[in-house]
């Protein structure tokens, strides 16, 4: 079915198609070129650490896995109220997860309730860091060091957004980028990883490479190429790497747009708390966001149902979020049991509302219209 304002619209609002065409003249279109490197540079003056591109975020959670050594047993603490890749890349190394609870506030995990779960098994912490807004980071970072884990930050909807003036994805010993379609700022497909820890970054380029000591090679650093662990195909083509360099060149541009889109929804839809509707995110003062998406919280599931169902008559296409993991066809056949009474409340009320770079005035009153006309 197609909609008059969809959930999520690409807008190229910098030099993406002028930067893609000087791509293809390089006459390199593999990865490692001229834009990979160029965009490598520019996301590690904006976040620190060592940058790495990947195809996608599922990716650089894959290679964290890899670093993180996970084996058969070993679990990782992450919520259930997630996308499936920030399960699926430990999964695949035999690592089992053992799903957390949220905050109602933030969406974000509990950090009060990580350390109650810990146990001889654990080695790392996944903080996910929803709707652009950062985890508490001091609290988790005391639990980890205090255990011993290493904390990797699943920050797909949090490129650019801070904690205490820090980027999100360098408050870790890893974090992982989306720049997938639907994300703040976008290569159609890709991601990235960014390694704060120094003692992984060895290992770090070797997993990115194939497993092998490409980088270390070509850098003159030995005088052989060859397999040295595990790793795989994990690099974007020079393409994506162009398209992601003009929006991140553009930064400030495509962050003020839809900083006003944000904060409009937020005056416009601000009555309806009174009636027992939420919206957020709601930002702490120590927190900045990306604005990747704004979110309603229903009264309750039927009440969310039939305003998602009220858009769709409208040509508006407004969705639910993510289905907790926990509670999840493969979870289950895995015997992974527990009830988690906030993650299934909140994911049975959210509903996300249209937010892209493109996104017209007239569009977003329509929005908030059918919002206000729902309620009256």
């Amino acid at each position: 079915m197609s909609y008059r304002i969809p959930l999520n619209k690409i807008g190229l609002v910098g030099k993406e198609t002028e930067l893609v065409s000087a791509s293809l003249k390089t006459g390199c279109l593999a990865s490692g070129g001229v834009f990979s490197k160029r965009c490598e540079r520019l996301i590690e003056e904006l976040i620190g650490g060592s940058c790495f591109l990947t195809t996608s975020c599922t990716s650089a959670l894959e290679i964290s896995a890899l670093l993180s050594g996970i084996g058969p047993g070993d679990e990782v603490i992450m919520p259930s109220f997630t996308f499936v890749s920030t399960a699926n890349a430990f999964c695949l190394r035999g690592g089992e997860p053992v799903f957390a609870e949220i905050r109602r506030d933030t969406l974000n995990i509990d950090e009060t309730r990580i350390e109650s779960q810990i146990n001889s098994r654990t080695r790392a912490i996944v903080a996910v860091h929803y709707a652009g807004l950062s985890c508490e980071m001091d609290a988790i970072n005391a639990v980890a060091k205090k255990h011993d884990l290493l904390v990797i930050e699943d920050a797909a909807q949090a490129f650019l957004s801070t904690y205490k003036e820090r980027p999100c994805g360098s408050l870790g010993d890893m974090g992982c980028f989306s720049y997938h379609e639907t994300k703040t700022f976008t290569s159609g497909e890709g991601g990235a990883l960014v390694v704060s820890n120094a003692d992984l970054l060895p290992q770090a380029e070797m997993a990115r490479d194939y497993g092998t000591n490409r980088s270390q090679f070509m850098r003159g650093d030995s005088d052989k190429y060859t397999w040295m662990s595990l790793g795989s195909s994990f690099s974007p083509s020079e393409t994506v790497a162009a398209i992601l360099v003009g929006q991140i060149e553009v930064r400030e541009t495509i962050l003020t747009k839809r900083r006003a889109l944000h904060e409009r929804y937020q005056e416009a839809l601000s009555p309806l708390v009174s009636r027992g509707v939420g919206w957020g995110p709601q930002v702490p003062s120590e927190c900045t966001v990306n604005y990747h998406l704004f979110y309603l919280l229903a009264r309750d599931r039927r009440e969310r149902d039939a305003l998602i169902t009220c858009f769709g008559d409208k040509g508006i296409l407004a969705t639910f979020h993510f289905i907790p993991l926990h509670d999840s066809p493969y979870a289950r056949s895995r015997g992974w049991s527990g009830s988690l009474p906030v993650t299934e409340d909140i994911a049975g009320r959210v509903i996300r509302l249209p937010m892209f770079n493109t996104l017209e005035t007239a569009e977003q009153d329509e929005v908030i219209d059918t919002v206000l006309e729902f309620y009256r």
